[in-house]
């Protein structure tokens, strides 16, 4: 899932003041007192690390992190026809996934370019919850409303909701303390409560390890924060920032809004065809998207791994051994778990698992091979 198209953490620049015109989540005060070096990240300050990236990717993998990700949207979707209002919109398709579960999806325009990304969570079949990526929230709440029949409500709850993504095979343990729930199954959803107030524990995340994200009001987020920071320290409790983030997904190959997919990246290309639901009669998009199917991509996405010492980035130029241009990065960075290169690159569909290809690393060609996804072994389950 996206956070900001286009962003290469390496080159954020960091600021230690809020500027006028960014927003800020609720926990905006936490993060300056914990020191969080901040950036601007699609007009909201964010903390991108806190005592550094490569420690708080660690203590994800090893023991549990806390991610302040309240810049994503949050959409409620209700009434008698909210079910077929979003088939019509997403991708997949919701008859697939019961009361209490969860779903990845994707809404395209109807050229068959993807406008966002996004996690539903399905409470009945008149009750959505969505969580959209920061920076296409109001183009998500737009495109549900602009179709939008008399039996449905959307309601947008960007600001009065936060999110805390706890994450890690210590997360459950942490939770526990609190008590709240953490026997659900992966990809789903349970209604709880925390200090008399109605919150949500998403057993989801972004991190390819055991995980979950809490939705609550955006008044209790700081309360929460500061207890799960107070109630974890044994267990290894450590707050971490967006660039923890971006590493963590890349060694899962999972996709970003910007690099991975866009308006000119579609699902077929992002091989994201199993969040298609290619039997519904009908879904923006989904013409296109089956021309496409049919005819063969012009390019597909694929995962990159070192063998010597390089390291890719966003947008460098890929190619083949006899040095044809076959395709372009999308995201790279150094993997803290394999101390090596890796990212995820657009290619000719001819190239296949297991070839070699070389990306051109400021001037200089590093060898890499294209590899299976993940990059390490997921436990989220």
């Amino acid at each position: 899932m996206q956070r900001v198209a286009g962003h290469d953490f390496r080159r954020l620049k960091y600021r230690a003041i809020v500027t006028q015109n960014l927003r800020t989540t609720p926990l905006h005060s936490r993060h300056l007192g914990l020191g969080a070096k901040m950036a601007d990240f699609g007009g909201w300050d964010m903390p991108i690390e806190y005592t550094g990236v490569l420690g708080e990717h660690a203590a994800v993998r090893e023991c549990v992190g806390l991610f302040d990700v309240s810049h994503m949207g949050k959409v409620l979707v209700r009434g008698s026809g909210a079910l077929s209002h979003l088939n019509r919109l997403l991708t997949n398709d919701l008859h697939r996934i019961a009361d209490g579960q969860a779903q990845y999806s994707l809404m395209c325009d109807a050229d068959g370019g993807v406008i966002d990304d996004l996690i539903v969570y399905r409470w009945n079949d008149s009750e959505f919850m969505i969580i959209p990526n920061a920076s296409n929230a109001s183009d998500v709440v737009h495109q549900l409303r602009s179709d939008n029949a008399a039996d449905v409500e959307v309601i947008d709850h960007h600001d009065q909701r936060g999110i805390i993504a706890v994450q890690g095979p210590r997360s459950a343990a942490l939770l526990e303390r609190l008590g709240l729930p953490v026997n659900h199954e992966y990809m789903s959803v349970m209604a709880t409560r925390y200090k008399d107030s109605d919150i949500a524990a998403c057993r989801s995340g972004y991190t390819g390890e055991l995980g979950f994200e809490i939705v609550a009001p955006a008044e209790v987020i700081p309360d929460l924060w500061d207890e799960l920071l107070e109630r974890g320290v044994d267990l290894g409790v450590q707050p971490a920032g967006l660039g923890a983030r971006d590493t963590l997904r890349t060694e899962m190959g999972y996709p970003l809004h910007g690099h991975e997919l866009s308006r000119e990246i579609s699902p077929v290309q992002a091989r994201l065809g199993w969040a298609v639901g290619w039997d519904k009669t009908a879904f923006v998009g989904r013409e296109a998207l089956s021309v496409e199917r049919a005819a063969g991509p012009r390019r597909v996405l694929r995962a990159v791994q070192a063998i010597d010492r390089a390291i890719p980035r966003a947008h460098m130029s890929v190619q083949s051994a006899a040095g044809r241009e076959i395709g372009e990065v999308t995201s790279g960075t150094f993997s803290p778990t394999l101390k090596m290169g890796i990212g995820l690159a657009l290619l000719d569909p001819a190239i296949a698992v297991g070839d070699r290809v070389f990306i051109d690393v400021r001037g200089r060609l590093g060898e890499f091979e294209v590899v299976a996804t993940p990059f390490v072994p997921a436990h989220t389950r």
